[in-house]
């Protein structure tokens, strides 16, 4: 029995709630002031105005102007960040859903492709990618999608029955539905962090990543690289860099190998996080799971086919 099975449950669970709260605070301070901010910016000339400006690129997408505001916030910084940008904005159903699937793969621009980087995936693929997969998908879901046409109910978020009048009465809305998009976010994160803690503290990631090599193998990876696809796959690249990174250094993955594994990942990442915070928007999160998942297939296996390398031509990614 190893050391990781002995970690009382009682532990693992002060320790995944620890992380939890403190991932809720963290994320929270994100979330509370962009929803506050754009809520207010809404009823005033500002957001028209720069809405106006984005208008034309929106139009690609089936979008009004204002979907900008969190396709940018979820590139430039996270999946809570566009999501705070949604509850905002009065949308529909199809609306919210083309915009989830875009932030779905290209979100959190920054700090992902960094950790790409650091394992030796080139950056003109990451961007290509992210934002292609993203720009595609919108398109191709406005155009052949014809249902969705209700407004989106956001779940515990209080919608606005009529204009607010003065400032107070517009900081009081604001500062409403960002608790609520605080709140909603504590019942995914916090279960979350518990599950992830679980997981971790009992091996069953190491478990699982031997478990899934026949599916490696099917999108042409091999099987040293599963643990990195497994911990992406669960935890993101963000939360999962760590682990991702030392697998990446301990297992001897060759650049092909890592480089593929990131092509499936960047379409497909931290499946049931990602998924479960879209569920309080309205939007069908099902399609949404399977869109990413066959695209991340289909993807990796078509340029798993097309690069063929010599084994005798294969280098790892720290050589």
């Amino acid at each position: 029995m190893t050391n990781a099975n002995k970690i009382p449950l009682a532990s693992t669970l002060r320790s995944g709630l620890y992380i939890g709260l403190k991932t809720t605070w963290s994320l929270g301070k994100i979330i509370f002031p962009i929803t506050l901010l754009i809520t207010i910016l809404q009823f005033t000339p500002i957001l028209p105005w720069l809405v106006e400006l984005v208008a034309p690129i929106m139009h690609l997408f089936g979008l009004r102007g204002e979907a900008a505001v969190p396709i940018v916030l979820g590139n430039t910084l996270n999946l809570y960040a566009g999501i705070a940008g949604i509850i905002s904005l009065e949308l529909t159903v199809k609306e919210v859903f083309i915009i989830a699937v875009m932030i779905s793969f290209a979100h959190n621009l920054f700090i992902e492709t960094a950790v790409a980087l650091k394992v030796g995936v080139k950056l003109w693929l990451v961007i290509a990618v992210r934002l292609g997969l993203a720009v595609a998908a919108g398109i191709l879901i406005h155009l052949f999608w014809t249902g969705g046409t209700e407004i989106a109910q956001y779940g515990l978020t209080p919608q606005v029955q009529v204009v607010p009048e003065g400032f107070w009465q517009l900081f009081l809305l604001g500062a409403e539905k960002a608790a609520f998009g605080v709140l909603q976010l504590a019942l995914i994160v916090i279960p979350l962090m518990l599950f992830v803690q679980f997981i971790k503290d009992r091996n069953y990631l190491e478990r699982f990543s031997k478990g899934v090599s026949p599916f490696t193998k099917l999108i042409g990876v091999k099987p040293n690289a599963s643990m990195t696809l497994v911990a992406g796959l669960l935890i993101g690249l963000a939360y999962g860099a760590g682990v991702m990174i030392q697998a990446v250094q301990e297992d001897g993955v060759s650049k092909r190998d890592i480089t593929l594994a990131f092509i499936f990942l960047m379409a497909c990442h931290a499946v049931i996080e990602d998924t479960l915070l879209f569920l309080p928007l309205g939007i069908p999160i099902w399609p949404l799971l399977i869109i990413r998942l066959v695209t991340a297939i289909v993807l990796t296996v078509t340029v798993s086919i097309l690069w063929k390398q010599p084994k005798e031509k294969e280098e790892t990614v720290f050589d």
